[in-house]
């Protein structure tokens, strides 16, 4: 997994109900409006980012400070050989750190930073709060702690109701603990579990992870009987070379097979590396490559999926 990491400083400004603009009055967005916003807070482990897959403002809790992943991506964007900061969550840091970014959003002053201050007013409404990072946030030892420290925020009723959205790549749903944590999450909240190949070979070049393909899909199943899921799928140019048509068509099986066994897939997220990455021999996937596998989702499958 990997993150965008922003930072800022405690406030004392009321939140308030962002203003939301008419259809006719919307400015279109433009892709220059996605991505990694430069360092403009103080925070260690609360960010903000305005997310394409998100559809607009997220705020981020990074679990992982210690940059903690089984798996090391080709896409990954997170720098391993650099020191970490942290090596723990503070957790009263956390809720400071997050009443003061949910106050800025909602008092509608993150344009008061040169980041936001082009971005279109309807991309600064909050879509959610993801608990993501530098690493896999279900390997953090204090999953269960952080997720009850942000229920706690949002139960308080400071804030408009936010939904939590856990963004894995399934390796640790089978864990006690996570099954708890878990279990504290509303309907309301997501889980977008990973699936970024359909065959072992492939998930070894891409996702270069210390557990097997058949756990991931177990785990996915596991969770997507209990509950809605999303699955994000990130198809890397590696070494110029595009993913197999084979590999695309093994791919959608396993979606089907899911689907057939009773995951209940709400989306496909099909994208690319959008980023820089440490490897270099990664790069973007061609938009029209991304839209042929998104059909092919939508035509074996019947699940609905979107290309970013």
């Amino acid at each position: 997994m990997s993150a965008e990491i922003e930072r800022e400083t405690p406030g004392s400004t009321m939140p308030q109900q962002p203003i939301a603009l008419t259809p006719s009055k919307r400015p279109k967005p433009g892709p220059s409006h996605f991505g990694r916003p430069p360092e403009f807070l103080g925070n260690r482990f609360v960010y903000a980012v305005i997310s394409q897959r998100a559809h607009g403002l997220s705020i981020g809790i990074n679990l992982n400070p210690d940059k903690c992943c089984n798996f090391d991506c080709a896409y990954c964007e997170v720098n391993r050989n650099l020191p970490a900061r942290d090596t723990t969550v503070d957790l009263a840091v956390l809720a400071g750190e997050l009443e003061n970014l949910l106050t800025l959003t909602h008092a509608q002053r993150l344009r008061e930073f040169p980041y936001f201050q082009n971005v279109p007013s309807e991309l600064l409404n909050l879509t959610g709060v993801a608990l993501s990072g530098e690493g896999e946030p279900t390997l953090s030892p204090q999953f269960v702690e952080i997720i009850r420290e942000i229920i706690h925020v949002r139960s308080q009723g400071k804030f408009p109701f936010f939904k939590l959205v856990l963004i894995t790549n399934t390796s640790g749903l089978e864990i006690p603990e996570v099954r708890h944590g878990l279990q504290l999450l509303t309907s309301r909240d997501e889980i977008w579990a990973k699936l970024d190949a359909g065959t072992q070979e492939y998930m070894n070049s891409v996702n270069r992870a210390s557990i097997s393909l058949e756990k991931v899909l177990a785990n996915i199943l596991r969770i997507g009987r209990e509950r809605p899921i999303i699955i994000q799928s990130l198809f890397p140019l590696l070494n110029g070379q595009e993913p197999p048509p084979a590999e695309i068509e093994r791919y959608v099986e396993r979606l089907q097979h899911l689907k057939q066994n009773g995951a209940r897939i709400s989306l496909v997220q099909v994208y690319s590396a959008h980023r820089p990455s440490h490897h270099p021999e990664c790069g973007h996937l061609p938009l029209k490559s991304l839209s042929r596998i998104a059909h092919r989702v939508r035509e074996l499958t019947g699940i609905p999926a979107e290309v970013f």
